[in-house]
């Protein structure tokens, strides 16, 4: 630990030493000011984007880049979780928009990669929902957004009471039933739209004596725009909150989801341009169903301290089948057999359980008022991947394997332990700041066969054993003026080696026996909050520095044998400014209020994202090997410009929104390739803008929306697949409506 962190951590240690004083009556900045659950925000205001108190329940938010949105104040498209109006207020989100249906959602931002929004600690409730969030952090599965309450998002600064993920932390919290003041509650939203869509969610709820309970069930599917894209989901989701007394609460809940979906695959860009709906692909299939269970204990010991227990666990499996060749390999009846070519099939099974005790207390110290956060987690995952399966030749979904097993069967456990504090320390009634740590411990196996060889004999990967040990801290502060406050944070993070970089095939593949996690570190400094009821506004400046990114380089052997070696290659430093501004004209008394209310909001983010240092060795003629270096190149996916603006207008009942989105131009690759190869995996990704509208009129209690996505019917894409769901160019989707009749009883 080199010398300013041990300072860094010492300082930590002294100033969150719990004194047995009690806060002082008169304090202005009692526990009693922070709001211990923000269920009450928004509901009566029609304001979709807030900023998180400084405390909910057991954590601090304080000082930290956040925002909080309220899914019933979001005037868009939430049905096919359409995240670039969901998101439309929260700068610097960058979203993959291949998937017309809003099942698998790819957010990320400050220049890390969308891909199934893996750079995010993605929970629900406050427990994790993805695959494996260390060794396989992808969200293949996400809550319908007409079930979510709100969505709690920390920017960089997550990882010293979440989790690794370098870009933060992303929580769906889904309606409970606490809001709800009558025995019995029901509400059906009925969706229709275009390319076959039809949604139904249905929910019942209520509070009884000492009790509350919510429930849903959500069906969608849809024919999609492309061919080839038809898809169905449905989820179901109960919970149960009983209060014993006025310490002791404690609540259950259960979810279950499935999803099958047909995968079009991706296209060349000549194809794209010439007509971006057809598909090449009508044997795809990929299937989801997840399961989550958690219980979630919480004890006021007073109105000082209280201790939460979360237990949860997941069981999810992910299945698909196709043929996953290069898209300009056409996937065809063949002329010898009659038939079309086997199909793959790969099956993977997420089987993971943990639990988290966090304790607040409110404390005074040297006549200071404190707020400290302290939090002990065991987490447990185990995922077995079988993969290269030999599948029909059919064109239905199927995962029936034609061999007796699957040539890749791969099984993966990962250990953690850890234990995190952060400590409110108010220095002033203005001046607040906040030093934190974690310490992390992970330990990771990897083990079983990669195929097999000519004489029948298993292809073992060499058996991994990975154990590691962090200590990451932070320190974040902020001063208040009236009702806005300047913010500052610097908060380690690491991105842990995920399951794929510890498989190699030995016969071409070596991992380097001492690859590292990935280490990084965000700094933010800013300014924002109100002025009266009618600006809001959010201006921050950020650095993130990524280092130990893993990667493969070509390496010879003493015979002249070349093999693909995996180790870390090199560092990359995204920074940039994401900001916020959204004015009500008629509440800054500019406008006459008679005739409704109007506003305009703007959210914008600029990402300078660019390789420090990313070494590369490639094989070229002969036996030689060259060797090269991406300094200075565009990281992937990170493009530089994203601007999200819209125009609100209020009259009693009515709402009614337009909003724009415009994304600049990105790469594929880290090499910066800009003419697209024939497979149209690598290439340039052009800038793009779109156009939304969307209309909601109250009349209790009917509720009725609609809306047109991509209004200009504009041709964009957003990735680039190299795999599945691809390969190749992924179109995003054509001009779309929906049109959706609610009501609430």
């Amino acid at each position: 630990m080199n010398k300013s962190r041990f300072c860094l951590w010492l300082f930590c240690l002294v100033v969150t030493r719990v004194s047995s004083q009690n806060i002082i009556e008169n304090d202005t900045l009692t526990a009693k000011e922070f709001l211990p659950d923000v269920t009450v925000v928004g509901k009566d205001t029609r304001a979709d984007i807030h900023q998180l108190p400084e405390i909910v329940g057991t954590y601090i938010f304080a000082g930290k880049k956040n925002a909080l949105v309220v899914l019933n104040n979001v005037n868009g498209n939430i049905v096919t979780n359409n995240m670039r109006q969901v998101l439309a207020k929260v700068p610097g989100i960058h979203i993959w928009e291949s998937d017309g249906s809003g099942i698998q959602i790819g957010i990320a931002t400050r220049g890390l990669s969308p891909n199934r929004s893996w750079d995010f600690n993605v929970r629900q409730n406050g427990y994790d929902i993805s695959a494996d969030p260390f060794g396989y952090p992808e969200a293949y599965y996400n809550p319908p957004l007409q079930a979510v309450q709100r969505l709690q998002i920390v920017k960089g600064a997550g990882s010293l009471q979440y989790g690794p993920q370098l870009g933060g932390m992303l929580n769906y919290v889904l309606h409970n039933g606490s809001d709800i003041d009558k025995p019995f509650a029901v509400e059906s939203q009925q969706t229709v739209g275009s390319f076959g869509l039809v949604n139904t969610f249905n929910a019942i709820g209520g509070k009884t004596g000492n009790n509350h309970y919510y429930g849903f069930f959500d069906h969608r599917n849809a024919n999609g725009w492309r061919d080839n894209s038809r898809y169905k989901t449905n989820t179901g989701f109960v919970t149960v909150t009983h209060l014993f007394n006025n310490k002791w609460k404690l609540a259950a809940e259960v979810l279950r989801y499935s999803m099958l979906s047909q995968q079009p695959g991706g296209l060349t860009d000549s194809l794209f341009n010439t007509n971006a709906q057809p598909s090449l692909r009508s044997r795809n299939w990929l299937n989801i169903e997840w399961g989550t269970a958690a219980l979630s204990l919480d004890y006021t010991l007073n109105e000082k301290n209280i201790f939460n227990l979360k237990v949860f666990g997941l069981h999810g499996d992910r299945s698909s089948i196709g043929y996953i060749n290069a898209i300009n390999n056409k996937d065809t009846v063949r002329a010898a057999t009659l038939a079309y070519a086997n199909r793959t099939i790969d099956v993977e099974r997420y089987r993971n359980y943990g639990a988290e005790l966090r304790y607040l207390s409110h404390y005074t110290l040297a006549g200071i008022s404190n707020s400290l956060t302290a939090a002990a987690r065991y987490y447990y995952g185990n995922t077995n991947r079988n993969r290269n399966g030999k599948g029909d030749a059919g064109t239905d979904f199927s995962t029936t394997i034609l061999d007796a097993t699957y040539p890749t069967e791969l099984d993966f456990v990962n250990h953690n332990l850890a234990f995190a504090f952060e400590n409110v320390i108010r220095l002033t009634k203005k001046f607040i700041l906040i030093p934190g740590a974690r310490w992390e411990s992970v330990a990771g196996t990897a083990d079983g066969r990669v195929g097999y060889q000519n004489n029948g004999s298993e292809t073992r990967i060499t058996k991994e054993n990975r154990s590691r040990h962090f200590l990451l801290l932070g320190i974040g502060s902020e001063y208040h003026l009236g009702n806005t406050e300047w913010y500052a944070n610097y908060t380690e993070s690491y991105r842990p080696i995920q399951f794929g970089e510890l498989t190699a095939n030995p016969t071409t593949e070596v991992v380097d026996p001492a690859l590292k996690d990935g280490r990084g570190w965000n700094i933010d400094l800013g300014y924002r909050g109100k002025i009266k009821q009618f600006l809001i506004f959010d201006f921050g400046a950020y650095y993130l520095n990524y280092a130990n990114r893993i990667g493969i380089i070509t390496q010879q052997r003493t015979d002249l044998s070349t093999y693909n070696f995996r180790t870390n290659v090199g560092t990359s430093i995204s920074k940039g400014f994401e900001g916020l501004v959204e004015i009500n004209f008629m509440r800054a008394n500019l406008l006459q209020k008679r005739a409704g209310e109007i506003s305009v909001f703007a959210s914008y983010s600029y990402t300078h994202a660019r390789y420090e240092n990313l070494k590369l060795i490639t094989k070229g003629t002969g036996n030689t090997l060259v060797e090269t270096n991406l300094q200075n190149k565009k990281v992937e996916n990170a493009p530089e410009h994203i601007l999200r603006s819209g125009i609100n207008y209020f009259r009693k009942r009515l709402t009614v929104t337009g909003q724009l989105s415009y994304v600049s131009s990105t790469y594929a690759d880290a090499a910066n390739t800009e003419k697209p190869n024939a497979a149209a995996t690598t290439g340039l990704i052009p800038a793009y803008t779109v156009l939304d509208f969307a209309v909601t009129y109250r009349m209790h209690p009917y509720q009725f929306k609609a809306g047109i996505n991509n209004l200009t019917d504009t041709r964009y894409f957003t990735r680039r697949a190299g795999g599945f769901p691809g390969p190749g160019l992924m179109p995003a989707e054509a001009r779309s409506f929906y049109i959706s009749v609610g009501v609430k009883l």
